[in-house]
């Protein structure tokens, strides 16, 4: 049974790791595709037969995106099937026996303590799992989201009790509390969320304060190999994040929505205080010179007073997740604070 969570994972909330990897244009932010309300036939993975018992004995109903499914007391072998599982599970104290990548032989994100992931066993890519090699760990437990894995919601069901959230992005919150609620850790999700609520106010604090932090025009833009840049909308993991701490957004971004599309003619829409990029894929096929080298961008507010900042693509992307929001507030503390200011 995987030991307690480590002091370096717990700190992991609180302090910079190593940077993560990067996921296909879409990324793990992708909207949802419209569905139903919770349902189904009740059945929900009850009859896994792949599966061991939970390590504390006993059973629990669990309510999802797909209805209700019995699911061990205390889930020990957990498989995750996207990276927001992934957080939660490292996150909540356990280390999973298997897990997606985000492409064919790629690493696990590096954000997360590489001593948690170093048993963990990759069971296919994102959105396309590969279902022997998850029943051959023998699972209790399969968390996912209707994003990736609703089609083969039945398929994994058999395998062990199965766990879908709706989607991921600006559900995290919603999201880590099924999980746990799943694994039989609502107390460690607990203290999770008391940390970052904590380095909330902190952040802000270190802001300026609350009017402050509202004055500042803050956008997150992504460079794409192969596709439009694109500015990002409040119905996503880091508009969600923006939003707790308080910041002000662009009035074209401040609205529901996963991103808007510009072209290097429409660089005035990435007006902004401040202006935090990434680049996913390979930055000479993507319009990130077009765009920066050119006069438009180069008389925007935030890059004529120095407030623009590359981050990483990985962490920002697809660190969905207590411990990933942990890190992503650093990084804006270290951006946005002054030394000597907090």
């Amino acid at each position: 049974m995987p030991g307690p969570l480590s002091r370096r994972a717990v700190l992991g909330l609180a302090t910079g790791l190593a940077p993560g990897l990067a996921l296909a244009a879409c990324g793990s932010d992708t909207p949802a595709p419209k569905a139903g309300p919770p349902g189904g036939d009740g059945s929900g993975g009850n009859g896994g037969t792949g599966g061991s018992s939970g390590t504390g004995g006993g059973t629990r109903t669990v309510r999802h995106a797909r209805g209700d499914t019995t699911v061990p007391a205390r889930a020990g072998r957990v498989v995750v099937l996207d990276t927001d599982a992934l957080d939660s599970v490292v996150t909540l104290g356990l280390s999973p026996v298997g897990a997606t990548t985000v492409s064919a032989g790629a690493p696990f994100p590096a954000y997360l303590p590489a001593e948690r992931l170093a048993a963990t066993k990759a069971v296919g890519t994102i959105g396309q799992p590969n279902l022997e090699a998850i029943a051959a760990l023998r699972p209790d437990l399969i968390l996912s989201n209707q994003v990736r894995d609703d089609k083969r919601y039945d398929e994994l069901s058999k395998i062990a009790p199965t766990v879908l959230s709706k989607t991921t992005g600006p559900t995290w919150k919603e999201n880590v509390r099924l999980h746990a609620e799943a694994l039989g850790r609502q107390a460690e999700a607990e203290t999770a969320d008391t940390a970052y609520r904590t380095k909330l106010r902190d952040l802000v604090t270190a802001l300026g304060g609350p009017a402050k932090a509202a004055a500042t025009r803050v956008e997150m833009a992504r460079f794409l190999a192969g596709a439009p840049t694109r500015l990002y909308l409040n119905d996503t993991f880091v508009g969600s994040l923006f939003k707790d701490l308080g910041l002000g957004r662009p009035a074209n971004q401040d609205k529901p929505g996963f991103s808007m599309e510009i072209s290097a003619e429409q660089v005035d829409q990435a007006a902004a205080d401040v202006i935090f990029y990434s680049v996913y894929g390979d930055a000479a096929k993507s319009d990130q010179g077009k765009i920066t080298e050119g006069a438009l961008w180069k008389g925007l507010d935030a890059v004529r007073n120095g407030r623009v900042f590359r981050v990483d693509d990985n962490l920002w992307m697809l660190g969905i997740g207590y411990t990933g929001a942990g890190l992503v507030l650093d990084a804006i503390r270290k951006d946005l604070v002054a030394p000597g200011n907090g």
